[in-house]
């Protein structure tokens, strides 16, 4: 956990539940629902700490750990 800046930390759940929202009202398909949340983690992390390279890194990491966590949760409910 050392890689995600605290402030960007709060970032996941907010994604978690955007990306249910998106997936729900079946606005786009779902392969393109990580994307999405993407461009949103990297809006809402330059409107949190500006722009910057660390930024965007801090913007993808935010992502993969929402849509990994996602994922996890969803293969372990699927296996019992």
């Amino acid at each position: 956990m050392n890689y995600i800046m605290d402030e960007a930390l709060i970032l996941v759940p907010v994604l978690l539940i955007l990306g249910k929202i998106i997936k729900v009202s079946s606005i786009i398909q779902n392969r393109f629902i990580p994307f999405v949340l993407l461009a949103i983690s990297v809006v809402f992390t330059t409107l949190m700490m500006g722009l910057s390279v660390q930024t965007i890194i801090q913007a993808i990491l935010v992502t993969g750990a929402a849509v990994f966590g996602h994922q996890i949760t969803k293969q372990l409910r699927d296996v019992q």
